[in-house]
């Protein structure tokens, strides 16, 4: 857009803000609507018109070439694979010249059909898709004009609101007389204008209509007859086929089935094709896996991640399952070291110095206890899961969840055990304040 046309466009705004919103006089033609709301119609037909043709077009010369491409394709398959050292078999040559020889058959023949149907297309080309693009810039440029006319109407409403205005102030000075009489004028012009591009449109838009059907009935008998040619060359030269590798004697479901054979069960009981996923949703990496990176009872980097990406039951082994299993705790006996200082600076040894990484959250005993040992590993869920009536249980250790209904705590924590059983290397389920879930048994101390 050029700069006199921005500036046009930012005069005509507030006039587009009330025509938008039906503010103040608006002109208004009911012939000029009427032809074009008709010419809109034209306008999206035509566009469709030759969109659809030149699909038609591309769709001919498609096919053929797909037709090519197919027997090509088919041709590689049917040719021998040897020599591969990852089947031994394969070094002894076994492909199908018949196939072969008809894939070549049928592809010289669709491209003699090509080169027959070549006419016809350059016909389609010529009487139906090229008319239908020089439609397409008969419409764009009419679309302009009817633009133009819109924009006129808009300097006419304009200056005729601005007119009014001016000839309605009671007390003039010499600077509305003035503005009064630059606004006939622009008035004036304005009205030629609009009334030159709106009667024009009002002529000459119902001849265009005529003139599109006219336009029309040869362009539908040539496309009509076109299409006949070229669906009756097809016709006559597929009949024509004869390549001896297929069976037309019988039926297309019959001669697929002799074809195939058992293929298809040989296929079926090979091992791979039955291969299935559990389609189970695959758990992220936690950032707190570094925590349980236990191995044989000793803390290490390769075990943290090892810990992190398997699944709970491949993680959640009994203690039966470790060459070297940890050994039993015990409390520590003092139990009013829990609010010293010595008991709060061991704890925070014990959070910066450990082999674990384990964070310490409390200076209670159990941390004082848990001090010197590793933390176990976590067992492997088993069913006969007792009933607890009021008993707590004191963590020894951090535990974080490693998946979905665990429940994570800080050693010294007082956990209230829900269900538990007799082995304390199985899990338990307990409840921290509102939070319940699974633990295992080998990170608490049961209380007396």
């Amino acid at each position: 857009m050029s700069w006199k046309g921005f500036q046009k466009g930012a005069i005509r705004t507030p006039q587009l803000v009330k025509q938008r919103f039906n503010m103040g006089d608006i002109t208004k033609d009911a012939i000029y609507l009427d032809a074009e709301r008709r010419f809109a119609d034209l306008e999206t037909q035509t566009k469709r018109l030759h969109d659809e043709s030149r699909k038609y077009f591309d769709a001919i010369n498609g096919m053929l070439d797909h037709q090519i491409e197919f027997s090509q394709a088919c041709a590689e398959i049917y040719k021998p694979i040897s020599g591969r050292a990852s089947d031994p078999d394969s070094y002894v040559v076994d492909g199908n010249p018949e196939g072969i020889r008809a894939c070549e058959e049928y592809e010289k023949i669709v491209n003699e059909l090509k080169a027959s149907l070549q006419p016809e297309l350059e016909l389609i080309e010529s009487r139906v898709v090229k008319p239908a693009d020089e439609l397409s810039e008969i419409v764009k440029v009419v679309r302009k004009t009817a633009a133009k006319r819109d924009h006129k109407q808009v300097d006419y409403d304009r200056h005729k609101n601005a007119l009014k205005k001016l000839q309605e102030k009671k007390d003039k000075s010499l600077k509305d007389e003035k503005a009064l009489y630059k606004a006939e004028n622009d008035m004036e012009m304005a009205t030629q204008e609009y009334e030159y591009f709106n009667g024009l449109l009002k002529e000459e838009l119902p001849a265009l209509f005529a003139l599109e059907r006219e336009f029309i009935l040869p362009l539908f008998q040539s496309f009509y007859y076109m299409q006949l040619n070229v669906f009756y060359t097809l016709h006559e030269k597929m009949q024509s086929i004869d390549i001896g590798y297929f069976n037309l004697t019988k039926g297309i479901e019959e001669s697929f089935e002799e074809k195939r054979g058992d293929v298809q069960q040989q296929t079926e009981a090979l091992g791979m094709t039955k291969f299935k996923t559990t389609g189970g949703p695959k758990r992220p990496m936690n950032k707190y896996a570094g925590r349980l990176g236990i191995e044989n009872g000793k803390a290490g980097g390769s075990s943290a991640s090892s810990v992190a990406s398997t699944s709970p039951s491949q993680r959640r082994l009994t203690m039966d399952g470790y060459d070297n299993p940890p050994p039993s705790y015990t409390p520590v006996a003092d139990s009013h070291a829990a609010g010293s200082p010595s008991a709060l600076a061991s704890s925070s040894a014990f959070k910066t110095s450990t082999d674990i990484n384990r964070a310490s959250s409390t200076g209670s005993n159990w941390t004082s206890a848990a001090k010197s040992k590793a933390a176990p590993p976590p067992p492997k869920p088993k069913p006969g899961a007792l009933r607890a009536k009021g008993e707590t249980v004191t963590a020894l250790y951090d535990y974080e969840a490693q998946a979905e209904g665990d429940l994570s705590f800080s050693a010294g924590e007082i956990i209230e055990v829900v269900t538990r059983t007799d082995n304390e290397n199985e899990w338990w389920v307990g409840k921290v304040g509102a939070r319940q879930g699974q633990f295992p048994g080998n990170y608490v101390q049961l209380n007396t």
